[in-house]
């Protein structure tokens, strides 16, 4: 895996929360060089997060391009296809594009670029800060051969990466790509309950951590499947029967498949406006 990426440029256009958790990401991992990764921020407003990292920084989109051979462009859906524009004179055969924005299809980022770009979709998820990501990435029209491995690659020294067809894209950023945010919902609920049957904070909300965590690894690591492994928990009559009984009655695991649901929808959405826009430009 390494030897793919000891020579490669990487570049990041935009420096947000997902540009940052991925570039931390790499960089902790320890495959990847501070110097070999060009970050841009317009107005310098990361500077003070990024600069310690020891990554080159510019104002200029521009510059990144010039500076790199794998190009994240890691902002909002509706500010990529300004973005490509920016870049798109610099864009030359030997560059890959990749997009983690929700809702922008291949065509669409194509569509912005010189004729022959290769362009890949990737979706991460902010766990890759601690390198225990999970990503998937649809591979454009024009790749090569040895485009998939090279992503691979980078993604897997931040966590799990699998390619996908990208009409399971959106399912997928329901699932993985917004699904942090439920776990962490869910993290903060399971502590306030243990803070209001009577544990201190910092230990509840560090019990019910470690907890989400050891649960989810069980699943990956048991090769059981989770209803199985939930029964395990519950014994007749006890405490944690009640407790599922409780949930199910709530709509937990309903409330779950409707977050994914609409976070999947979402991003189909943004696809939409996306594409009424460039439309609208042409007229």
């Amino acid at each position: 895996m390494s030897s793919s990426l000891d020579n490669l440029k990487i570049g990041f256009i935009a420096s947000g929360k997902m540009p940052q958790a991925i570039i931390k990401g790499i960089l902790g991992s320890g495959m990847v060089k501070p110097s070999q990764v060009t970050m841009s921020d317009p107005n310098f407003n990361q500077k003070h997060i990024i600069e310690p990292l020891g990554v080159n920084i510019t104002k200029d989109n521009k510059v990144v391009v010039d500076n790199s051979t794998l190009v994240f462009v890691g902002v909002k859906p509706h500010l990529v296809r300004g973005a490509l524009r920016e870049i798109k004179h610099k864009v030359t055969s030997n560059h890959i594009i990749v997009s983690i924005a929700a809702g922008i299809s291949i065509e669409a980022l194509e569509s912005e670029l010189p004729a022959g770009t290769r362009v890949i979709r990737v979706m991460p998820n902010t766990p890759a800060l601690v390198q225990c990501g999970a990503s998937v990435y649809v591979l454009g029209s024009h790749c090569k051969p040895e485009d998939g491995p090279v992503v691979k690659a980078l993604c897997e020294t931040f966590g799990v990466v699998q390619e996908i067809p990208e009409r399971l894209m959106e399912a997928c950023i329901g699932v993985m790509g917004s699904g942090p945010a439920y776990m962490y919902v869910a993290i903060e609920a399971l502590a306030d309950g243990g803070v209001k049957m009577g544990l201190p904070r910092p230990m509840a909300l560090k019990l019910a951590s470690q907890m989400v965590m050891g649960s989810g690894k069980m699943v990956l690591e048991s090769g059981e499947h989770p209803g199985q492994l939930k029964d395990n928990v519950c014994s007749p009559g006890g405490t944690t029967i009640c407790a599922v009984a409780e949930l199910e009655q709530r709509g937990f695991r309903s409330a779950l498949i409707h977050a994914v649901e609409s976070a999947a929808n979402r991003s189909l959405e943004l696809g939409a406006i996306d594409k009424k826009a460039a439309e609208a430009e042409k007229k």
